[in-house]
């Protein structure tokens, strides 16, 4: 797998999420086997560059390369000087966000919005592509909505405007993320270019990624709210995808510590104030699925300082240990009460 001059280490990459794939996520996510990650999306308004919130969204010091940053706008111009900007500041390859169905994103015809305005797209991918000598790629949806399906004249055009690799939700915009994603619209955007595609949606194990490469023949697949509390899943997949068989659930004391480290990251990344309150939602998709993850969610959201949270965590796990060597999701409550 190669977008531009990159050679990735595989075909299992890190969706781009807002609020989630901050540095110390993606850096994890790599760690744990994923290929390649993007950054949360970007604003292109220049007045927010100099922001606290977009200084961190283009924060890649330390991390794994290639460095992508994705951006989100309307205006071809615009999004060409963001582009500029953002590779000024070390970005190894640009993704163009068109697949945003947040209806504040789309109330300013940004994200899947411009979707329907074909000839905007156009434009804004000729300008980003023109503006930037690195690889420029793009993350769009099927269509508008089921009855204004577009996405294989967006492919064709963005092969046309130099666009290096597509990742294609296989969603409209009105389905949100509601129902089942529709993998016969990335089969035909794949058959209809040359340039890599990526599959999105709906992709939570395995069994589900080798599904889509074999139904699709896409080049990758990219995981976002599967690895919500479960970054091992890239390597789970990879490991699956290259043998046939499955990995071992992780050790309880290897997510003991990959907790204290992605936990001591982010703190280090967003200072203890903010550290402590946005941990909180990585905290709870951990133990979500595991004995006791509810109570002990709830209580650890009353605590007030870094320290208190780290060892809240540290001791649920070593709770969880009393159950088995391996993380065991799905055990009734009362098993760590006995």
């Amino acid at each position: 797998m190669k977008i531009g001059p990159h050679f990735l280490r595989n075909n299992v990459f890190v969706a781009p999420m807002a609020g989630v794939t901050d540095r110390p996520f993606r850096q994890l996510c790599k760690q744990l086997g994923a290929g390649y990650a993007v950054s949360e999306m970007a604003a292109s308004d220049p007045r927010l560059w100099a922001s606290e919130k977009t200084a961190r969204r283009i924060n890649h010091d330390g991390e794994m390369e290639p460095k992508a940053v994705q951006i989100a706008g309307a205006d071809p111009a615009i999004l060409a000087t963001c582009a500029k900007f953002n590779v000024d500041h070390g970005a190894q390859i640009i993704d163009i966000n068109m697949g945003c169905p947040v209806k504040k994103v789309c109330n300013s015809w940004c994200g899947s919005a411009l979707l329907q305005n074909e000839r905007l797209v156009g434009e804004i991918l000729d300008a980003v592509v023109a503006a930037v000598d690195v690889p420029v790629t793009l993350k769009f949806r099927t269509g508008w909505n089921r009855e204004n399906r577009n996405a294989l004249s967006i492919a064709r055009m963005a092969q046309e405007s130099g666009i290096a690799m597509l990742t294609l939700h296989g969603r409209t915009r009105a389905d949100g993320y509601g129902g089942e994603a529709e993998y016969e619209t990335i089969t035909a955007v794949k058959a209809a270019v040359s340039i890599p595609v990526v599959a999105n949606g709906d992709i939570t194990s395995p069994e589900k990624a080798k599904h889509v490469l074999d139904v699709t023949k896409a080049d990758a697949v990219m995981i976002g709210r599967a690895a919500q509390g479960r970054p091992w899943i890239f390597r789970e997949i990879e490991h699956f995808l290259r043998t046939g068989t499955h990995l071992p659930p992780p050790l309880v004391s290897e997510v003991r510590a990959l907790m204290n480290e992605h936990l001591q990251a982010h703190y280090a990344f967003y200072g203890e104030y903010m550290g402590l309150r946005t941990a909180r939602k990585h905290i709870g998709w951990y133990v979500r699925d595991l004995s006791g993850g509810e109570v002990f969610r709830q209580r650890m959201n009353r605590l007030e300082s870094c320290e208190e949270q780290l060892a809240a965590v540290d001791a649920y796990f070593e709770l969880q240990s009393t159950l088995g060597d391996r993380l065991q999701y799905g055990l009734p409550e009362e098993k760590l009460a006995a």
